[in-house]
């Protein structure tokens, strides 16, 4: 049969990409999900009896876009789609699945299932495990092609994961080969290529450039650095990111943490005499028991001496079975934390204006939280946070592995970090508590 089909060239690019991992995203408008159907459509009537999955996070999300799509688009004489079932069968005996995965635990549904190729729509909507388990089902034993391919705007919980494993690592356009042995391809997308789309509705880009300052660049241009939901769009690699440099001996050092058992976030932020800080120093591992945990602090703190080592107040809670806290554990290991705040609201707001740009004296844009770039998790996770759909005073908790080392930062400047002010003799004050003084009253009056 002829189907009478104009494509892009990007459009093109996506149906014959040979890579195991495709995606297609950026702007929106790009024709993303209409190549996605006509693509399987393709597969389909290419590989007879070939096995396909497309899928979105839920089912309304699937049934009032994808399959109603389908419907349009899909000719009667050569496909029929079972509402019960949400399969489409070709007359070749090809079909397609239509299915959701709203859940992380409804990875498990698919568990044996087999297809020959998994198509997510919406892409950044999904968790990195959501994704890595559902990709392990593309196998069989024929020798048809098996592929992922995937559509999606910025933006959504998956932002982070997608454009680390997409975006990051090689231009667009340019096929590479993962340490796993696989192949990926990103194709940018934009809605000045979709023709069909600028004939029949040309206002769409006047409404797109209408959208806020943040939407606007995500949406109209595609923007991976800036998205739709992102918690703080004050950050830039281009401001908030340095070269490491020797920092003054004089300069306050603070510690800051996030514990748990599955990730330790550790970070040790240098505080100028400006009341400016520098995160200097990381340290993100899992699976570290307290004890050990304090001695990785340790090795990372050598060599500085460190005012307070703040932590969040459910350290000092005592635990059933032991009676003891994580506080107690980590001072018999030599470290005593100071108490800083949980208040998640307060707290994300004073980072908000920790990173609020600021014209410096010499005229160039800085703010008075900068990270060096040795630091590489804390420069990955805190752009990557989006804003908790129930609370917009909130970050989301989900995706869950991004939020430790942004926790930590937040515990720091919820303590109202002092800067350098000089000596005692300089300014007519007493001198500061030393730390060994504190040690002392924490033996005195405990935790």
């Amino acid at each position: 049969m002829d189907i009478n089909w104009k494509m892009s060239d990007k459009q093109k690019a996506f149906c014959c990409s040979s890579a195991f991992e495709t995606l297609f995203g950026g702007a929106a408008g790009g024709g993303k999900s209409y190549v996605q159907l006509m693509d399987a459509m393709l597969y389909a009537l290419k590989y007879p009896a070939s096995k396909q999955l497309i899928l979105r996070r839920t089912f309304p999300e699937l049934e009032k876009s994808l399959i109603r799509t389908s419907l349009e688009l899909y000719p009667n004489s050569i496909y029929r789609y079972n509402g019960t079932k949400h399969t489409g069968t070709f007359v070749n005996g090809s079909l397609i699945d239509f299915g959701y995965c709203d859940r992380e635990s409804d990875v498990y549904k698919y568990q044996s299932a087999q297809y020959d190729v998994i198509r997510f729509d919406e892409l950044t909507h999904f968790t990195e495990y959501m994704y890595t388990y559902l990709i392990s089902r593309v196998r069989g034993a024929n020798s048809y092609p098996k592929c992922v391919k995937s559509c999606t705007n910025p933006g959504g919980i998956g932002h982070s994961w997608v454009k680390a494993r997409f975006i990051d690592p090689a231009p667009p356009m340019h096929s590479w080969r993962t340490k796993d042995d696989t192949t990926r391809l990103f194709i940018p997308a934009s809605v000045f290529e979709n023709k069909p789309l600028m004939d029949t509705d040309p206002d769409y880009i006047n409404r797109l450039r209408s959208l806020p300052e943040k939407d606007r660049k995500a949406l109209l241009y595609g923007r991976w650095d800036i998205f739709e939901g992102q918690f703080f769009s004050e950050f830039s690699p281009h401001i908030h990111v340095v070269k490491p440099f020797a920092v003054p001996p004089h300069w306050k050092r603070y510690f800051c943490m996030d514990y748990g058992l599955d990730m330790l976030a550790a970070y040790v932020v240098a505080v100028d005499t400006q009341g400016r800080g520098y995160v200097i120093k990381e340290l993100c591992r899992p699976n570290l028991i307290v004890s050990r945990a304090a001695q990785e602090i340790k090795k990372l703190c050598e060599g500085e001496r460190i005012e307070f080592f703040y932590a969040p107040p459910d350290m000092w809670n005592r635990r059933q079975e032991t009676g003891r806290s994580v506080a107690e554990i980590f001072f018999e290991n030599g470290i005593m934390l100071a108490k800083s705040s949980n208040d998640r609201e307060s707290g994300w707001l004073l980072l908000k204006e920790w990173l609020k740009p600021f014209a410096d004296e010499t005229g160039g844009i800085t703010a008075r939280l900068v990270i060096f770039e040795n630091c590489t998790q804390l420069i990955r996770c805190l752009p990557a946070l989006t804003f908790d759909s129930a609370n917009p005073n909130d970050v989301a908790d989900i995706p869950h592995d991004i939020t430790h080392s942004p926790d930590a930062i937040r515990y720091f400047v919820a303590a109202r970090p002092a800067a350098f002010r000089g000596t005692a003799a300089d300014t007519g004050q007493p001198a500061e508590e030393s730390y060994e003084k504190q040690v002392e009253r924490f033996v005195e009056f405990g935790t």
